[in-house]
């Protein structure tokens, strides 16, 4: 079984990404959206990509964005994935050549099932809880019951975790990749060391439950 893909988002501060490095976080998710309290712009992207060690993979998150402005970020970041987390329709998403993950806002199941049927060619599909006028970053849940076996191959599964909930996340959901941004933090954007530790080991803790109790 491979480990669960630990994804730390919402990075505004170069030593935060040096902590999660080598705390063991295998994606560091980074905001370009300005109405997020963790958007970063471009001419800070240099000194939070500077701190992300090799083997690491840089995500770069948009909301809506102008085509334009995400090639230029992309280029900037040498991100290894984009994270689509508006409206963006599958055209929209294949246009940059780029991997990427789409976020889905989870309403219900069938409205979960259609986007996920829209987006099937996406690299990976987070989902995470639907807030009505917030595109996400809320630190909200949603009902695990309704996510698809079939997408677990791709599942970045968000929405309220952190240190006290995600072993339940991962032990029960199994999914490819968890996604953290307010679990982790003291206040928006600023990380803690410690709660990144217990985030991580807590992933790890759950893998080893399912390694010993998968058939």
């Amino acid at each position: 079984m491979k480990q669960t893909r630990i994804k730390m988002c919402g990075m505004t501060r170069a030593e935060d990404v040096k902590s999660a490095c080598e705390l063991g976080a295998d994606l560091i998710g980074m905001v370009f959206y300005p109405p997020s309290p963790r958007s970063v712009t471009i001419e800070h992207v240099q000194s939070l990509v500077s701190a992300v060690t090799p083997g690491v993979s840089v995500v770069t998150l948009f909301v809506n964005a102008d085509a334009g402005y995400v090639r230029e970020v992309v280029s900037e970041a040498r991100a290894d994935l984009i994270q689509f987390h508006g409206d963006e329709s599958h055209d929209y998403c294949q246009q940059f050549g780029t991997r990427y993950l789409k976020a889905i806002r989870v309403k219900d199941e069938q409205q979960l099932t259609s986007a996920c049927a829209q987006h099937q060619e996406a690299d990976g599909l987070l989902l995470d809880a639907y807030v009505k006028g917030q595109p996400g970053g809320t630190g909200q849940a949603f009902d695990w019951g309704l996510i698809p076996v079939s997408i677990a191959p791709k599942l970045f599964l968000a929405g309220g975790l952190a240190p006290d909930n995600v072993y339940e996340a991962v032990s029960s959901i199994k999914p490819y990749a968890v996604d953290v941004s307010g679990g982790i933090e003291v206040s928006k954007g600023v990380k803690s060391p410690e709660r990144m530790d217990a985030f991580i080991r807590e992933v790890r803790r759950a893998d080893g439950w399912v390694r010993e109790n998968s058939s």
